[in-house]
C-alpha cells in the first residue's frame, strides 16, 4: 500500500465548532438578535455555510448589508479564528518526511475552505488542498478522494488511508474508495452501522502516530 493519507479538514485538524459558535455570539450582538434568533441562526450554518445561506439569513433577519457582504464577514471572522495546533502541523510534516503525501480533502466553498488552510499554516505542510467546489464532488463521493490523491501524484488503486471525524463522510467514503479509515472520535463512541473505521483515534496528533508507526 502507498503512503497516502487524506485527512478532513473541519472538527480533524481544525476545530470548526469553537469558532462558529464565536461567530455566531458576535453576528447575533451586533444584529441585536435574540435568543430564538440566535439559535435559529447557528442551524443554519452549523454544518456548512455557503454564499447562498446568506440570502437567507438576511432575508430571515431583515438585513441592510448585502448577502455578499455578510458572507465574506463570516469568511474572514472563520479564517482569523480557526487554527491548527503546533503539534498537529509537525506532525503533518513528518509524515512528509517519512515519505507520505498528504492532502486534505474537505466539503466547503474554495473561497473559505482556501482562506483557513491558508491562515491556520495547513496548506505549507501539505501536498495538495482540495475541495468540494473545485472538485465538483462532496464527501463522501469516491471522485473527491480521487481528485485529492491524483493532486499529490498517486492513485486511489494503490490504496491509502483517510482520517476524520465524519462517519459518512470519511469513514464511508474512504472505504467506498478503496481507503483505509481512522475516524477521530473525540472520545464519542463509534456510532455503529455496516461500515466500521480501520483504526479510532481520540485526536488528529495520535492518528499521524499511528500512521508513523506503519510500515508501508
Amino acid at each position: 500500500m502507498q503512503r497516502l493519507v487524506i485527512f478532513d479538514l473541519d472538527n480533524t485538524l481544525v476545530d470548526r465548532q469553537g469558532p462558529l459558535t464565536g461567530w455566531v455570539s458576535a453576528f447575533s450582538s451586533q444584529y441585536a438578535l435574540d435568543d430564538l434568533g440566535r439559535a435559529n441562526l447557528l442551524q443554519l450554518v452549523d454544518e456548512r455555510a455557503y454564499p447562498s445561506t446568506f440570502e437567507a439569513i438576511r432575508g430571515q433577519y431583515g438585513l441592510a448589508p448585502s448577502a455578499e457582504m455578510l458572507w465574506r464577514d463570516y469568511c474572514a471572522y472563520m479564517a482569523r479564528s480557526v487554527t491548527c495546533p503546533a503539534d498537529v502541523l509537525e506532525g503533518l510534516s513528518t509524515l512528509r518526511r517519512s515519505g507520505w503525501k498528504v492532502a486534505v480533502a474537505t466539503n466547503g466553498t474554495t473561497e473559505i475552505q482556501t482562506a483557513k488552510v491558508t491562515m491556520s499554516g495547513i496548506a505549507d505542510h501539505v501536498d495538495a488542498v482540495c475541495d468540494s467546489e473545485a472538485a465538483g464532488a462532496r464527501k463522501p463521493e469516491v471522485a473527491i478522494f480521487g481528485k485529492a490523491a491524483a493532486a499529490c501524484g498517486t492513485d486511489l488503486a494503490f490504496g491509502g488511508w483517510v482520517v476524520g471525524d465524519g462517519a459518512d463522510t470519511d469513514i464511508r467514503g474512504g472505504k467506498a474508495a478503496g481507503l483505509r479509515t481512522i475516524w477521530i472520535s473525540g472520545s464519542r463512541p463509534w456510532p455503529g452501522g455496516d461500515v466500521a473505521p480501520d483504526q479510532i483515534a481520540t485526536d488528529v496528533r495520535q492518528a499521524i502516530d499511528l500512521l508513523l508507526t506503519m510500515v508501508s
